[in-house]
């Protein structure tokens, strides 16, 4: 594997853990705002977080699709 290769499998697993994380913490503060009863403004908040998430790591997969087929 060349440095480039290995670079776009270290950028394509944090997109992983990014992806992994960001559900999980978006469901935990459902689950909490829930059972405490937070305001849905609170929730919403979180909501939008979690797709500002979810986009950033789709333009990032987005990127080094690209990156891999200019490679070839």
């Amino acid at each position: 594997m060349s440095d480039d290769d290995l670079k776009i499998a270290r950028q394509a697993r944090n997109i992983g853990v990014v992806m992994a994380m960001t559900m999980i913490i978006w469901m935990a503060i459902q689950l909490i705002g829930a059972s405490l009863g937070l305001p849905g403004q609170l929730v919403y908040v979180a909501d939008a977080a979690a797709l500002i998430a979810f986009v950033w790591a789709l333009v990032a997969t987005f990127r080094i699709w690209q990156k891999r087929r200019n490679q070839r």
